[in-house]
C-alpha cells in the first residue's frame, strides 16, 4: 500500500496496469524447479486481500443511493411512463446483491435522493407539476408507501420527523410536524419569506429552530411540540431590511442588512453575547471548538465563540470542507486541499487535488477520488492529523459518483452502471 505524504497524487504514483512479458524459451527443468520454490514461498505467505466487486442491478441511467444497510436504486421511467424504486440488501458473500423489494414511484419528477431515516425509507424529489420538493415515505421491511407530502424531511431530536416546506419564493412556508406511520399533521409553524430557518442541533438532528420575522424578531421553537420558546426583537434602523439567522451549536448568529458584522446571541433564551466586525460573511460553521466564518468573497475568519475576537483570519481564496481532529480541511482553486491547524491558521499540508467523497458515517475517514487517462480511479484516505494522503485503492473501469459507508464505496463504472466495491483495510 503506497503512502504519499504532503503531496499530490501523480499518475507515477500508482500502480501501472500489468504487462504481459514474453515467455522465456529453453532449460524446462530450470524453470520447473523455480517455479516449484515460487509456489511454496507464496503457500507460506499470508493471502493478500482481494478487492470484492458487487455490481448493482439496474438500467445503466438510474440514480443509486447507498444506506447503511443496502442501496436504493431509482430507475428512469419506463416507455409507459412507470417509474420505480428498488431496495437491495447488501452484498453476499458470492458477490450478489439480492433484491429486497420494488416500489412505483410519482412518474413526474426528479428525484433527488433516498435515505433511511425515522425508521422510514424517505425519497425526496420535485414534483414536475408545480417544482415543490416533496416526500414520498416507504416501509422500510415491505416498500409499502406509508405517505406522499410536499416539504423535505429533517429527523427531530426526540425521533419524530419535520417537513420544511421552504421554497424560497415570496410565499410564506411552513415548518411541519407528522406522524411517522401515516403522515398525519401534528402541527404547523409559518415559515415568513424569504424562508431559510435556523437549526439547532443534538446528535445530528433538530432540536430547536429558530425563525425571523420581516418586523425584526427572532422566534425560537421546540421542534418537538412546535412551541414559540423565545421572541425577541433585534432590529434597530430600516426595517424593510433582511437580516440572515443561522445556528451553530448553542449560538444564534445574526448578520445585520449590510453584512457587515456578525452578531452572537445564547440559545434558548436569546441573550447577547457579542458582535464582531467581520465583513461580507456568507456562512459560519462550529470549526473544532472555535467559529468559523467564510466570506462570500473568499476567505476565512476563525472566532472565539465566547466573546467574538478574531482568533486568526486568512484573507486568501481557501473555503472550508471539513473539520477533523482539531485540524481543517480547506479547498483552494483547481479542488486542491491542503489541512491546517484550526487553532492558529499555521501547519499548512498540503493533501493534492482530489474530489471528496460523501459519506453516511459522520466519523468515517475522510475520503478522496481522482480519475486517471487509463479509466482507473484513485481512492484516498486524506488525513489530516498527519497532513498526508493514503492511498487505499485504485479501481479500474470507474468514473466516479461515489458515495461512502465504509468499508463500501458505491461508484458509477465508465459503462454507466453502478458497482460495490469493499475497500481493504
Amino acid at each position: 500500500m503506497s503512502i504519499i505524504e504532503l503531496g499530490e497524487v501523480r499518475d507515477e504514483d500508482v500502480p501501472p496496469r500489468p504487462v504481459r512479458r514474453p515467455r522465456a524459451a529453453g532449460r524446462p527443468l530450470r524453470c520447473a524447479a523455480v517455479l516449484l520454490l515460487a509456489l511454496v514461498v507464496l503457500a507460506s505467505a499470508a493471502p493478500a486481500p482481494e478487492r470484492t466487486v458487487s455490481p448493482v442491478p439496474g438500467a445503466r441511467a438510474a440514480a443509486a443511493y447507498l444506506a447503511a444497510d443496502g442501496v436504493f436504486v431509482v430507475d428512469p421511467p419506463t416507455p409507459t411512463g412507470d417509474r420505480y424504486l428498488t431496495a437491495y440488501a447488501p452484498p453476499t458473500p458470492g458477490g450478489g446483491v439480492p433484491r429486497r423489494w420494488r416500489a412505483p414511484l410519482p412518474r413526474a419528477g426528479d428525484y433527488l435522493g433516498v435515505r433511511v431515516e425515522q425508521g422510514l425509507v424517505l425519497a425526496v424529489g420535485i414534483s414536475a407539476q408545480n417544482g415543490v420538493f416533496e416526500t414520498t415515505a416507504f416501509d422500510p421491511e415491505t416498500g409499502s408507501q406509508r405517505w406522499r407530502l410536499a416539504g423535505i424531511p429533517q429527523a427531530t431530536a426526540d425521533g419524530g420527523l419535520l417537513l420544511v416546506v421552504d421554497d424560497m419564493t415570496d410565499e410564506p412556508g411552513a415548518m411541519r410536524r407528522v406522524d411517522l406511520d401515516s403522515g398525519r399533521l401534528l402541527w404547523s409553524v409559518p415559515i415568513p419569506p424569504p424562508g431559510n430557518p435556523g437549526y439547532q442541533v443534538r446528535d445530528g438532528r433538530v432540536d430547536r429552530f429558530v425563525l425571523v420575522q420581516p418586523t425584526g424578531e427572532v422566534q425560537v421553537y421546540d421542534a418537538g411540540t412546535g412551541d414559540l420558546l423565545r421572541s425577541v426583537d433585534t432590529l434597530t434602523g430600516d426595517r424593510s431590511a433582511y437580516q440572515r439567522v443561522q445556528v451553530v451549536d448553542d449560538l444564534l448568529l445574526l448578520v445585520p442588512p449590510g453584512a457587515t458584522r456578525l452578531v452572537g446571541h445564547r440559545l434558548p433564551g436569546l441573550d447577547p453575547l457579542w458582535t464582531a466586525e467581520v465583513p461580507l460573511v456568507s456562512y459560519a460553521v462550529g470549526c473544532a471548538g472555535l467559529l468559523c466564518a467564510l466570506q462570500q468573497t473568499g476567505g476565512l475568519q476563525v472566532i472565539d465563540p465566547a466573546t467574538g475576537a478574531v482568533r486568526w483570519s486568512d484573507p486568501g481564496r481557501d473555503t472550508l470542507a471539513d473539520v477533523r481532529d482539531g485540524r481543517l480541511l480547506v479547498a483552494g482553486p483547481g479542488q486542491r486541499y491542503a489541512a491546517r491547524d484550526a487553532a492558529t491558521g499555521g501547519g499548512r499540508a498540503e493533501l493534492g487535488r482530489w474530489n471528496l467523497v460523501p459519506s453516511l458515517g459522520r466519523d468515517d475517514p475522510l475520503l478522496g477520488v481522482r480519475p486517471l487517462d487509463d479509466g482507473r480511479l484513485v481512492v484516498a484516505e486524506l488525513d489530516l492529523a498527519a497532513g498526508r494522503s493514503r492511498i487505499v485503492d485504485v479501481l479500474p473501469d470507474v468514473v466516479g459518483n461515489c458515495q461512502a459507508s465504509l468499508p463500501t464505496l458505491l461508484c458509477q463504472r465508465l459503462d454507466g452502471s453502478t458497482a460495490l466495491w469493499r475497500l481493504p483495510s
